[in-house]
Order: structure tokens, then C-alpha cells, then sequence
């Protein structure tokens, strides 16, 4: 398997292009941020489910999709341009439809949180 320089990147487009072949789940290497950010998503009701399978070297993360959900997600910070945002600067996504996913000093959160919380950081995606 290649390389990838951008994790993240790759589990939201895995999950764009298994939604646009009308699949009901895709899998992606397994990371901690990728599972915390799958379980955020599962939480608002974005997906189904999230399970992690196979043994410790070799983890994948399995996403189900909700049947009535189109998820439009889109990477905002990138390697090559980070994005960070105070807390006072973040705007609501599609007029609140819409969240955007943050990584703060405690932990990732939705961007609501976030701002109810004071708390900034980096603007990993949205996700309407």
C-alpha cells in the first residue's frame, strides 16, 4: 500500500467515493484521530456506525453510512496549509446544517461545542 501524506484526507474521500458507488460502508486504515472522528460523526447521527477489525499491526476502521444520509464532506486544513480559527471566528456551517470537526486542546469537537466551550483550533473538515 503507498504511503499517504494525508491520513485524514484519505478517510474522508474513501468515504465520498464509497457513498457515490451507492456502497453502504467503506474501510480505511486504522488511527486513533480517524476513529475519534468517525465516533464524533456517529454521535450527530452523520453515520451509522464505526467498528475497528483485524489485529494490532494491520487495524482497519469500517464506516456504515446511514441509509437517509448524503454526506458532503470537504478537508479544510491541509499539510501543505494549515487552517486554524478562534473560537470567536467560527461561523456556522450551512446556517447550522452543517458542522465543522476542530482539533482543540481537549480533543476533537464539533465546531457548536467549540464555540460554547472558548475553545479554537485547527479546522480539520466540514461535514453537511
Amino acid at each position: 500500500m503507498p504511503y499517504v501524506t494525508d491520513p485524514i484526507g484519505d478517510l474522508l474521500t474513501r468515504m465520498r467515493n464509497a457513498q457515490s458507488a451507492r456502497r453502504g460502508s467503506c474501510s480505511a486504515p486504522w488511527s486513533r484521530l480517524k476513529q475519534e472522528l468517525c465516533e464524533l460523526l456517529k454521535k450527530g447521527g452523520w453515520i451509522a456506525d464505526v467498528t475497528v477489525t483485524g489485529a494490532s499491526p494491520k487495524q482497519e476502521i469500517v464506516v456504515t453510512f446511514a441509509p437517509d444520509k448524503k454526506l458532503m464532506l470537504k478537508r479544510m486544513s491541509k499539510p501543505g496549509r494549515r487552517l486554524y480559527a478562534a473560537s470567536s471566528s467560527l461561523k456556522p456551517v450551512l446556517r447550522g446544517y452543517g458542522i465543522a470537526v476542530l482539533t482543540t486542546s481537549e480533543g476533537l469537537l464539533t465546531d457548536i461545542e467549540a464555540r460554547k466551550r472558548r475553545l479554537g483550533g485547527e479546522v480539520l473538515c466540514t461535514i453537511a
